[in-house]
């Protein structure tokens, strides 16, 4: 996904429901990081909820989710998740970065995305622990868009039932990037 694409994923999701929007899956990477390694752009969708009406995020799936009308047209899409989908450190929402992009439907206005910081990202990434997932954090490790020691220092804010396979994954991935 290009950066341009992420922007307008952004601006019609806050279009539908009239909110600022919360970015918390792999493409929230270019909210801290516009131009990113290829590696990391590899995800069609991105994951989004209002910031304010968390439940309203179906609404964003119907219109704009995997197989609807926007999908079709423009081959990315929003998918429609909640806060409770990122398993990242305690305190993820006060280090969210803010994105400020030009409305769609109000000319002169701005849509505002929080965007989860990129270590909270490889963390929650790590949490999840899918093969995807660690493949994005082995490779956001290596083009060092992310800092190991802040990694490191991060597990201890990991919810307690994830905070040792975190951390076990993490060592992991930083000894398979160091060869």
């Amino acid at each position: 996904m290009r950066r341009e694409d992420f922007e307008h994923v952004i601006q019609a999701a806050a279009a539908i429901v009239e909110d600022e929007i919360v970015v918390v899956g792999s493409q929230a990477i270019l909210g801290t990081h516009p131009s990113p390694p290829e590696a990391l752009l590899m995800s069609q969708e991105v994951d989004v909820f209002p910031r304010t009406r968390p439940e309203r995020a179906e609404e964003i799936d119907g219109a704009i989710g995997d197989g609807s009308l926007f999908h079709a047209t423009y081959g990315y899409y929003a998918h429609g998740v909640g806060p409770e989908t990122a398993i990242a450190p305690n305190g993820w929402e006060q280090r969210l970065v803010k994105l400020e992009l030009p409305s769609i439907r109000h000319q002169g206005e701005s849509v505002v995305a929080w965007c989860l910081e990129s270590h909270d990202l490889v963390l929650a990434k790590l949490a999840a622990g899918r093969p995807q997932d660690r493949a994005f954090a082995l490779d956001a490790v290596r083009a060092g868009v992310v800092d190991r020691e802040r990694l490191r220092r991060g597990i201890p804010l990991m919810p307690p039932s994830h905070r040792d396979a975190t951390g076990t994954r993490l060592e992991g991935i930083l000894a398979q990037a160091r060869d």
